[in-house]
């Protein structure tokens, strides 16, 4: 009967927009290939609801409609296949792609994700919700390094959601924490939606980056801020962690520290060290064994030294001099025989060698010395330039010699003085130095072992993570560089934590194949698609119907949005960027849209694509993996508090911009 539903609830919509293509074409008074050219795009959308394959779907309507629009010159139906499938296949960022699916799949198969949940579940114990933020907190990371939302929600399905069954956690909350927490890969960068949409729409992927990464965290800490507020509010439905969950097994070593001299790490391992443990633990635990353990205690004091200290170098460091004259050559041409006297000579300014600058020829016909008397131009006067090997005093002021000016500037601005640090600076080292004692006053060594968890699993990922993006963001490597370096360190997770093999290897390369083939069938159909309807006269068509409506620049982007939204419905994420951004992006222009903002717009709604029903894959996902007992309805129903925060978000990102157009502009502006 559910199934029966969901059939109807497709079918009506399918219905709906039949209907309305024969309105629109009954009630036209004239059809035109511009009406031919939004049937084709109605019959695409039906199609596809019906199961069609999205790619081969969007090349044969194209094909077959520009066939029939054009059937007297059938060689443009070929040519338009054939230039739009090599437009699309000559696009170089598509290469990163493959790159980033590939180091997807290796991360995934390194078997992170589970002492990932643990450790993080550990750390945040004391937290309301916690299973639920560790979840979400889990699924941002693992999301980001893998970007793969089928396989994020499977793997939190399998280990995350038992664990919140068996804790006493309301189902609807534990599947709308995976599904919602499993999009975000979708979002975050490196995101393959980012780049699909840049190819699309001729953004840069790089900006598209930068500005997707403070979204996609408001979005991430807006579900933690509803998960907490909620476990706050209704406490049985997320009940907190008992303290046989909480416990962890301290070794064998620091066991013995503990109980003979404190619980506190530092001070105990700085006693145990200095002589402080008494009898036969004096020799069950050796030394080398008590530095290891204070090592790595003192990682984040160390780190918080070397961040303040490069802190303090970026704000003393002392403001660059303002050249009193440009360099020689920098602007003008070098002198004939430059070379010579560079080379003859240490460097630096010399005399016009004689083969250099010489006096010009007193030949008629050529240049001449300007005349003394009578004529309009005159010697310089001795305050201002002379001749090279004449010998004058320095000038007062302006302008210097170039030799003396260059001698005087060099050896003073090697050794400029710093600036005295700011105030910030001061304030910001106070509080992180209150943070260190803090840290260290509640380090127990349960914690260190919590600690050590996080080392272990949390912060590998994040490095790859930090080395992937910041190389994009920073303007160290180009996306497809950086995706390699990204496949390379998913390599390397993998070799260290022993799970790469031959097999693993090829499991992997052939789900690369499969998706990245999957996306460039997509993008050909794609071009074809949209070619064919600009040919037709759809886009024409859709333009002067927006235009007539005299919009708003605020109206219109409600407007698109809205529809977006309610495309997320019966089509996935790909289909809407494939099909209806080459319709909305021509449209920016004639209401001031940065294509930028829009496309960040677009990704925070896009993610009702994975969790507004009924075709919402992430629900499926989890109920692939799910315990017999828990319903489709039940998913579905967890993921609506979600989608409503994703509304939120959008609505805070139209009202300050800033949130994603901030660190565009520092970067690259």
């Amino acid at each position: 009967m559910k199934v029966r539903k969901e059939l109807w609830f497709g079918f009506i919509i399918m219905g709906l927009i039949i209907a309305g293509t024969l309105f629109m074409l009954l009630s036209a008074p004239k059809i035109t290939n511009g009406h031919l050219g939004l049937m084709m795009l109605g019959l695409v959308v039906v199609a596809i609801m019906l199961g069609f394959p999205t790619a081969f779907t969007l090349m044969g309507m194209g094909m077959i409609f520009t066939w029939v629009a054009y059937e007297e010159d059938t060689s443009k139906t070929l040519t338009l296949m054939v230039q739009s499938a090599f437009k699309v296949m000559g696009n170089d960022v598509l290469i990163s792609i493959p790159l980033f699916v590939f180091m997807g799949y290796l991360v995934e198969r390194a078997n992170l994700i589970e002492k990932l949940f643990k450790s993080l579940h550990l750390a945040m114990a004391r937290v309301p919700g916690s299973l639920a933020v560790a979840t979400i907190f889990t699924c941002a990371v693992f999301a980001t390094a893998t970007g793969i939302v089928g396989a994020v929600v499977t793997l939190m399905g399998l280990l995350a959601f038992p664990q919140m069954i068996k804790g006493g956690y309301d189902v609807r909350v534990g599947a709308g924490a995976i599904t919602a927490g499993g999009c975000l890969g979708i979002l975050i960068p490196p995101s393959v939606m980012l780049i699909v949409y840049g190819a699309t729409a001729g953004v840069s992927v790089v900006q598209l980056y930068a500005g997707a990464l403070f979204p996609g965290l408001m979005l991430a800490g807006l579900y933690v801020i509803y998960i907490v507020l909620l476990a706050k509010l209704k406490p049985n439905l997320m009940p907190p962690l008992s303290m046989a969950d909480r416990f962890v097994p301290l070794p064998s070593g620091t066991a013995q520290v503990s109980q003979q001299i404190s619980n506190t790490a530092l001070p105990a391992l700085l006693r145990a060290l200095t002589g402080g443990l008494k009898g036969p633990a004096n020799q069950a635990v050796p030394t080398g064994y008590l530095l290891q353990q204070l090592g790595v205690a003192l990682l984040p004091l160390l780190v918080f030294a070397a961040v303040s200290a490069f802190s303090w170098h970026l704000n003393t460091r002392a403001p660059e001099p303002l050249a009193t004259m440009a360099p020689i050559g920098s602007e003008m041409a070098e002198p004939a025989g430059a070379e010579a006297a560079e080379s003859s000579s240490g460097g630096g300014l010399q005399e016009p060698p004689s083969g250099g600058l010489q006096e010009p020829p007193a030949t008629s016909g050529g240049l001449q010395e300007p005349p003394t008397a009578g004529g309009s131009l005159q010697e310089p006067p001795a305050s201002g330039l002379q001749e090279p090997g004449a010998a004058s005093a320095p000038p007062p002021s302006g302008l210097q010699e170039p030799a003396a000016a260059i001698a005087s500037a060099t050896p003073d601005a090697a050794v400029a003085e710093r600036t005295p640090p700011t105030r910030g600076f001061w304030i910001g080292l106070g509080v992180g130095a209150l943070a260190m004692v803090a840290f260290y006053a509640m380090l127990s060594f349960q914690r260190l072992e919590i600690f050590k968890m996080l080392l272990a699993s949390f912060f590998p990922l994040v490095v790859l993570i930090l080395s992937v993006l910041g190389s994009i963001v920073l303007g160290l490597a180009t996306p497809t560089e950086a995706a390699a370096v990204g496949a390379f360190g998913g390599f390397l997770l993998a070799v260290a934590y022993r799970q790469f093999n031959l097999a693993m290897l090829k499991e992997s390369v052939f789900l690369t194949a499969k998706t990245s083939a999957m996306v460039c069938w997509l993008f050909v159909g794609s071009a074809i698609f949209s070619a064919a309807f600009a040919l037709l006269g759809g886009q024409e068509l859709v333009e002067t119907w927006v235009m007539s409506m005299n919009l708003t620049k605020t109206e219109f982007l409600v407007l698109s949005q809205v529809i977006i939204f309610i495309l997320g419905w019966p089509l996935e994420w790909t289909e809407i960027i494939v099909i209806f951004m080459p319709i909305f992006i021509p449209l920016l222009d004639n209401f001031g849209v940065d294509p930028l903002f829009f496309g960040l717009l677009v990704a925070l709604n896009l993610q009702t694509a994975f969790l507004s029903p009924p075709v919402a894959m992430a629900a499926f996902y989890l109920k692939g993996v799910s315990p017999p007992h828990v319903t489709l309805n039940q998913i579905f129903a967890g993921m609506l508090p979600f989608m409503g925060i994703q509304d939120i978000a959008i609505v805070l990102l139209f009202n300050f911009p800033a949130i994603g157009l901030w660190l565009p502009e520092v970067l690259y502006k």
